[in-house]
């Protein structure tokens, strides 16, 4: 005959075999969480199971709970070692999923490199440098007296008129030359100074294969006791044939400019024709009596050349606008 007691047997048996076997099936996380619940959760199957107690004698309770523990703590440790395993399988599968494969081909990435522009301009730095020259830069919107009047340009100056120049409303304009980064510098150093400034100007040229409206200069200035034009032109001609080769031949003609006197052109024979390339000179005392230089006492010369005519020779461009039309085609050759 089944008592009470027997049933009650029954069930945990058949609950530890079912929840054995679901533990063994479960497949994530997820599902083992849910079966822990659906079996030892306060509503579960064996809390359900328990209910039953009080249909028992007292004498019968305690063999029942201690049946009942035994088959918690037997669930209990079928789920936390199914959790482990399935923790170390989700961690396994992660590795292998995010494992690289150093015998597969890599992706290719082109490498980038210095546009030709660039290139011509930090050739022409690293010439000065070792020169003993320092770079040295200053703002593109000036102010009318460092672009034109400290360099000895006054307004009614016809030496204006060379220069085509964008005024700005404030009054101010965008400079025309980097020779206004040399008044800046002299007004904050004391000789003798030694600089290099490269940088970015502008002008109202018409665009063509030759010109255009922005562009770039790199100006030198040199101001000590005892310059010359023979240190100068001892300076260009280092310079030149470091940029273009030793045997190149170079002369000087005279020319005019308002912060310089003397002044010169500069012209290179390339390819068996004369080329100009840059222009020079002793640097005109009012342009040291602007910046409180004595030029009873010092003496500077500079010079200034457009780095993009450098890069049509050096690389052999036929036109200024490749430079910056930003053409693959064109700039892949280089």
């Amino acid at each position: 005959m089944t008592t009470p007691l027997n049933e009650l047997e029954a069930q945990l048996a058949t609950l530890k075999e079912d929840a054995t076997k679901a533990i063994a099936h479960a497949d994530t996380l997820e599902q083992l969480e849910q079966l822990r619940i659906n079996y030892l959760g306060k509503k579960g199957q064996l809390s359900l199971v328990l209910r039953g107690m009080g249909q028992l004698s007292p004498e019968d309770r305690p063999r029942i709970g201690a049946s009942a523990n035994e088959v918690k703590e037997a669930l209990q440790e079928n789920l936390e070692q199914k959790r482990s395993s399935l923790q170390a399988a989700q961690i396994q599968a992660q590795l292998e999923a995010e494992t690289i494969d150093v015998t597969m081909p890599g992706v290719y990435r082109p490498q980038g490199r210095l546009h030709p522009l660039n290139s011509t301009i930090d050739q022409a730095l690293d010439i000065f440098v070792g020169l003993g020259y320092t770079v040295a830069t200053g703002p593109e919107m000036e102010t009318d007296y460092y672009n034109f009047e400290a360099l000895n340009t006054p307004p009614d100056h016809p030496a204006r008129d060379m220069q085509d120049t964008f005024y700005l409303p404030d009054g101010n304009l965008l400079r025309t030359q980097t020779s206004s980064v040399q008044i800046r510098y002299m007004e904050a150093n004391d000789p003798p100074i030694r600089i290099v400034s490269p940088g970015r100007v502008y002008r109202r040229d018409t665009v063509d294969a030759t010109h255009s409206a922005v562009f770039h200069q790199i100006e030198l200035l040199a101001v000590d006791e005892g310059l010359t034009f023979t240190h100068l032109k001892g300076t260009i001609q280092v310079f030149l044939q470091a940029m273009f080769g030793e045997d190149l031949p170079i002369r000087f003609r005279a020319s005019y400019f308002p912060f310089t006197e003397p002044s010169a052109e500069v012209d290179v024979k390339w390819k068996g024709k004369w080329l100009e390339v840059m222009g020079c000179g002793m640097v005109d005392p009012n342009v040291l009596k602007a910046v409180g230089y004595d030029p009873e006492i010092y003496t500077g010369f500079a010079a200034g050349m457009g780095a993009e005519r450098f890069a049509l020779v050096l690389h052999e461009i036929d036109d200024i606008r490749r430079l910056y039309s930003s053409d693959l085609r064109f700039l892949r050759q280089f």
